[in-house]
């Protein structure tokens, strides 16, 4: 994982709640906590959602459980809990984090495109596999593979309804892989930002993790689970969901 925290999660992460309703976010969550409770071997009360970022999650998946969030940005986290004040929410590296308590599913959140080597991988999913309950069921969805990378991929969104009147944002990505051979790819966001009409622009960049669909098979395998797999189809795009049951 880069030592360079994104601006998103340090002195931008205001803007975050411009990006998306959380309501945009629901259909995911629903079908995640669907694929939760048809594999998993116990009740499901209570989910962790690790790299839960600004609690967009967080505010559907808390209608069917009780759910602690963890992220290891403060700035963040300051977004969820504003989302979400009567959730739990703890500031934790993903790849380290120990908390008293077990639970009976886990989501891994988005934020583990972050994991830009395999050793980051397999402590992501060993952390997990012990904060799960015996039967409990883990969910990631990898945003992007080596089969399913754009080269140059760009796109634009506008800020969310709702935001301040003074305030218009643009959002705009740009993926680069500058390396094919290595596991790391460039993610250039830039904000257009205007407040009360005078413009400023930021740029940030992030290095986020480019692996193959067979090393995300084979490191939640070893971390102990019985895994299968599922398709989502979102926004044009096809994604690979990985149901993850811990053994009863």
């Amino acid at each position: 994982m880069s030592d360079q925290t994104p601006r998103l999660y340090a002195d931008l992460a205001w803007l975050w709640p411009l990006w998306g309703d959380p309501s945009e976010y629901a259909p995911f969550c629903e079908n995640a906590a669907r694929l939760i409770e048809e594999h998993a071997r116990r009740e499901v009360r209570t989910l962790l959602n690790v790299g839960c970022g600004g609690g967009k999650n967080v505010f559907t998946l808390k209608r069917r459980f009780a759910v602690t969030g963890l992220d290891i940005s403060p700035a963040m986290l300051e977004n969820a809990r504003r989302l979400n004040p009567e959730c739990r929410f703890v500031v934790a590296d993903m790849r380290e984090f120990s908390l008293p308590e077990r639970f009976d599913a886990v989501l891994i959140d988005d934020g583990v495109a972050y994991m830009i080597a395999e050793g980051d991988l397999r402590s992501v999913f060993a952390r997990a596999h012990a904060h799960l309950q015996p039967g409990g069921v883990m969910i990631v969805v990898p945003d992007d593979t080596t089969e399913t990378f754009v080269q140059n991929r760009s796109q634009v969104t506008l800020a969310a309804a709702g935001g301040p009147a003074n305030v218009d944002v643009v959002f705009v990505e740009n993926d680069y892989d500058p390396d094919p051979d290595d596991t790391v790819f460039e993610a250039l966001m830039i904000y257009i930002i205007r407040e009360n009409g005078r413009l400023r622009i930021e740029r940030d960049l992030h290095h986020l993790g480019l692996f193959p669909l067979d090393t995300w098979r084979r490191l939640t395998r070893e971390a102990g689970f019985d895994v299968h797999e599922a398709e989502y189809f979102e926004d044009g795009k096809d994604y690979v969901q990985f149901v993850c049951l811990k053994p009863p």
